[in-house]
């Protein structure tokens, strides 16, 4: 091979490395699209294409840094088109450059090692040539099989990260990455110097840096994996603590509900203790014949007992309140609610676990319905126990677009900044179905949202 001809293939190879590497740019970025990708996903590869040909084409020489930081700013630029939180949008592209860098420079120990075996062993010029081209093929085949492996690893651990980050989690996630780039930039700025026409590399000098070098670099993505692992830690110590305070506040709530309703049979016990004067009162004004102000008198007690009256009755305090409080709520705002609810005639459940599970699954019920825009909006309710199960299920209409979650298998909002049928409420409903090894059944049915829940009967326990 001619010199000519080894430079044409160095264009080429630097031409499909661009396009390689825009491909892997907007496959990371591609799973964290919302909504539909394919337009997304072009962008993003044109964000990275055009930058590096247009450094390619310039008559003066271009900084990577200039590239890379070029790059980070159109990706957030873009956020908005791309649906994506700006903060996270960087730290994805930040995390792309470091991970693509640490791999770049891993494989100058790999070539330093290759092209002494390979492209040293030829004594003609072609024969070089062409041995050069066969370890830069080497070389980048092994490269472009090491950054797909370590990209990929980094994208399943950012899978379950938070989506919107705020500025101290987004300075902490950035810590790694951003030092490693600088470490990538400092080692290439010494790696080959060259003065007076003679060229050192680094690794000629000082062989032991050929090893150790790459050492700190995977060094250096493992601690990437570490604190995006450290962040999902923290995320989730934060998720459940909110839902244990979701329920500690749904509880305090059912209680406090449970003092009214205790304080409305005493009203009832008290109406009947004074039922006795009313019917004296109104012996009386039959007698004297005046039978409108006696009319009167009669609407008004009927008026006072219809408050103290619970228009469900379910076989227990707890779940009255929760199913008379939710359908009230939903009837006045013209919601259609129908229950055919009866609690569980065993000891073995606790009635404020099947209220949490009640409160949550009719609070999302009724949230769904008061979304819609137009059609019938209801919401049924069920309850039956067979032999040692109790099964609930509520069905609600619905509008718009569910997907459930393939890890948690709960519904995700298709919006940005939504969150559909209240993740921790359903999360929530989860947890108390588990203290009770039962099951938790989702179902989407064209306009219809359908959850099923069944719980076993535990040995023993108090019923309230």
């Amino acid at each position: 091979m001619s010199e000519t001809g080894f430079l044409l293939f160095q264009r080429i190879l630097s031409a499909v490395q661009i396009c390689l590497y825009a491909v892997f740019l907007a496959v990371f970025f591609l799973p964290f699209f919302p909504g539909k990708r394919k337009g997304k996903m072009a962008a993003a590869f044109l964000i990275f294409a055009l930058v590096y040909f247009i450094k390619a084409m310039t008559l003066t020489p271009v900084s990577s840094w200039l590239c890379m930081i070029l790059i980070l700013v159109l990706l957030i630029v873009f956020s908005g088109y791309f649906g994506m939180d700006r903060k996270f949008t960087l730290f994805l592209g930040v995390l792309y450059f470091s991970v693509r860098n640490l791999c770049i420079l891993s494989m100058q120990s790999i070539n330093f090692f290759t092209s002494r075996q390979i492209v040293r062993e030829g004594d003609e010029v072609e024969i070089i040539f062409r041995n050069a081209v066969l370890n830069c093929v080497l070389v980048e085949v092994i490269q472009i099989c090491l950054f797909s492996l370590l990209l990929y690893i980094v994208y399943r651990q950012l899978r379950k990260c938070e989506r919107e980050l705020h500025a101290k989690e987004l300075c902490f996630l950035l810590l790694s990455p951003v030092t490693g780039i600088f470490f990538v930039n400092i080692i290439f700025q010494i790696l080959i110097i060259v003065t007076e026409d003679i060229v050192l590399n680094l690794y000629d000098q000082y062989p032991v840096l050929a090893g150790a070098v790459p050492v700190t670099a995977l060094l250096f993505y493992a601690g990437i994996l570490v604190t995006i692992s450290s962040y999902r830690q923290m995320i989730g110590l934060q998720e459940e603590k909110k839902k244990y305070f979701v329920e500690e506040q749904q509880v305090r709530a059912i209680q406090e509900r449970m003092q009214q309703v205790d304080q409305f049979y005493t009203g009832i016990r008290q109406m009947k203790h004074e039922m006795k004067n009313h019917l004296t009162n109104i012996q009386g004004l039959l007698r004297t014949g005046n039978y409108e102000e006696m009319e009167q008198y009669i609407t008004k007690i009927d008026e006072s007992m219809g408050v103290l009256e619970l228009d469900i009755k379910t076989g227990n305090a707890v779940t009255d309140v929760i199913i008379n409080d939710k359908c009230k709520a939903a009837r006045g705002q013209g919601v259609r609610f129908h229950c055919d609810f009866c609690y569980p005639d065993s000891a073995g459940y606790d009635a404020y676990d099947i209220g949490i599970i009640l409160h949550n699954l009719l609070e999302n019920a009724k949230e769904a319905c008061d979304k819609m825009q137009s059609g019938e909006r209801y919401i049924s309710i069920s309850g039956r126990q067979k032999h040692k199960f109790f099964f609930i299920k509520v069905l609600n209409s619905f509008e718009g677009e569910i997907v459930l979650d393939e890890e948690s298998g709960l519904p995700r909002s298709m919006k940005s900044g939504e969150t559909a049928l209240h993740g921790i409420g359903l999360s929530n409903v989860r947890r108390e179905v588990l203290k009770y090894m039962g099951d938790m059944d989702i179902r989407v049915k064209k306009t219809e949202f359908q959850v099923t829940v069944m719980l076993q009967e535990k040995c023993g326990g108090d019923r309230l």
